[in-house]
């Protein structure tokens, strides 16, 4: 009896559902960008850090759900193609919107001679779902598996969140059901990004990333559902992929008006 009424407590907590959540993690990531656009470079000021530190929700949580998606969606293939559609859309967004294009040439990956952040995050997002495909397939061999896994490493490695936001969905999808292990794997995941970013990009900053363990506590709010009402529920299939590249496109004018 007393273990049920635990059970019926834990179910009663989780209060939101993944539209309430992609929502959270939608003004998360505008938070972050607009930070990224008003103070440029690596500030160590207060304001631009604790703006950043609450953008650290959203990448977990949007590898949480490519994970869920892969469980739920009636059409893999349909749900992949998508996936990457966005990606190749939003590398233009992603690069328009940074400090980094100068003029067409610069959407060219590598054309500037660097190998970090070439892509958004949606390219490593897109490769997720593919290592979770390939690791939950039963037509591939384990020693494929694993070359085929790390083979994505290398092709999403350039991408922003590089490819442990692709690690973080095969973590999130293999061990569904399992929070803390999800939780724990995304936190070794991105403590490997932290370590890198710390030593090649900005001290500071590399600390920061693990600012997504605010992400946790968010994620365990959540019940299972989508929401409550079907025509939001097929808005909110849409919103992102829309909004994610609007936003950086309208960052991007925003930046030149501004900065020339």
């Amino acid at each position: 009896m007393v273990y049920m009424n635990i059970s019926c407590n834990i179910e009663k907590n989780k209060i939101l559902n993944a539209n309430a959540i992609k929502i959270i993690a939608i003004a998360a990531m505008t938070v972050d960008h607009i930070a990224w656009l008003i103070f440029p470079g690596y500030p160590c000021d207060v304001i631009p850090i604790t703006l950043h530190v609450i953008g650290r929700l959203t990448c977990p949580i949007m590898c949480y759900f490519i994970a869920e998606g892969y469980h739920y969606t009636s059409d893999i293939n349909k749900y992949t193609g998508r996936l990457f559609l966005f990606a190749f859309i939003s590398h233009f967004a992603y690069i328009f919107s940074s400090e980094r294009y100068v003029d067409p040439r610069s959407f060219i990956p590598f054309y500037s001679g660097e190998i970090l952040d070439q892509t958004s995050v949606m390219w490593s997002l897109a490769w997720g779902l593919v290592m979770l495909r390939i690791a939950n397939s039963e037509k591939i061999k384990q020693g494929l598996k694993t070359v085929l896994i790390l083979l994505i490493c290398v092709i999403s490695f350039p991408s922003d969140w590089s490819c442990i936001a692709a690690l973080c969905i095969l973590a999130f999808g293999t061990n569904r059901g399992n929070f803390r292990s999800q939780m724990l794997w995304m936190l070794f995941y991105v403590a490997i990004y932290s370590v890198v970013y710390f030593f090649a990009i900005d001290r500071v900053y590399g600390l920061m990333q693990m600012a997504v363990v605010i992400s946790i506590p968010v994620l365990r709010l959540y019940n299972g559902r989508r929401g409550k009402n079907p025509v939001a529920n097929r808005i909110m299939k849409w919103v992102f992929y829309i909004y994610y590249p609007l936003h950086l496109f309208v960052i991007g004018i925003v930046r030149i008006l501004i900065f020339g």
